[in-house]
């Protein structure tokens, strides 16, 4: 008898089966989309760096078609984008630490015990979105900054490194919200990981040029912003940096360091 109910509680007992990852990537997809900060900071980065290349353009190409210039056209046909990185930084925080903020987190770890199925899941649809937005966009950019361009003369091909640009713009905007959101794991709170990629790529990236010697030169090149800008752009403002692929190599290198890091700690923490 005592056998009986034995085996019967066995075949009634339900046996929870693995999240599929395609479903975690699909659960991470509607809560990156089901706030309206992303929708307000996805538009912000389309308005930011298609529209401020528009309005440079618009407003230096007699002066680029001159011959006082001392700056090449193709220096600004993606200048917006520089802007619009705060926009990636804030994508890439707000996937991660707004959970964090509300306790949610601890729902979807629940739900889906395997916290680096959740990361790499975060990571592929914040990277994915980052990229065909800051295609998009530069594309955009060009479009409207090359019809003045074009009028006075000096309009750009879509082609070479001005392509490459286009395509690169969109590479970056997908690590920099990458490495944003390794830096969300890392210290969970929104402003001050906001802050801290704001200042390593804005403010830090910049004042080290100030150290002299050998040294300052290559802290500068390897700076993340300095790094893997330099793929965002036909022309550098900067020549003595690293050139756009292996810029943007010591970039990705510095963003998977990263979030390897992120990774381990996530495991090792409470949520």
């Amino acid at each position: 008898m005592s056998s009986n109910i034995l085996q019967e509680s066995r075949v009634e007992t339900p046996v929870a089966s693995p999240v599929g990852f395609g479903k975690v990537v699909r659960s991470e997809w509607i809560k990156l989309w089901s706030v309206r900060s992303t929708w307000w900071t996805v538009a912000s980065l389309v308005i930011l760096g298609a529209g401020l290349t528009t309005l440079l353009c618009w407003g230096n190409a007699d002066w680029l078609a001159s011959d006082t210039a001392d700056e090449s056209a193709g220096s600004f046909i993606t200048w917006g984008m520089m802007i619009a990185q705060v926009c990636a930084v804030i994508v890439g925080v707000l996937a991660v630490t707004s959970e964090y903020g509300t306790g949610m987190i601890r729902t979807t770890f629940a739900a889906t015990p395997s916290r680096g199925k959740v990361m790499a899941a975060k990571a592929l649809v914040v990277s994915g979105v980052m990229f065909v937005t800051g295609t998009l966009t530069a594309l955009l950019g060009y479009v409207g900054g090359n019809f003045f361009l074009d009028r006075e003369g000096i309009g750009l091909a879509l082609e070479g490194d001005v392509a490459r640009a286009m395509y690169g713009s969109g590479l970056f905007m997908a690590g920099l919200a990458l490495f944003s959101m390794a830096v969300g794991f890392l210290v969970r709170h929104t402003a001050a990981a906001v802050s801290i990629v704001l200042a390593l790529v804005f403010v830090v990236g910049n004042m080290v040029m100030l150290i002299p010697g050998g040294f300052g030169d290559w802290i500068t090149k390897v700076m993340p912003g300095n790094a893997g800008g330099e793929i965002a752009t036909p022309v550098s403002f900067n020549p003595d940096l690293m050139g756009p692929w292996s810029g943007f190599g010591v970039f990705a290198l510095e963003t998977a360091v990263l979030l390897g890091l992120a990774w381990v700690l996530l495991r090792r923490r409470d949520a």
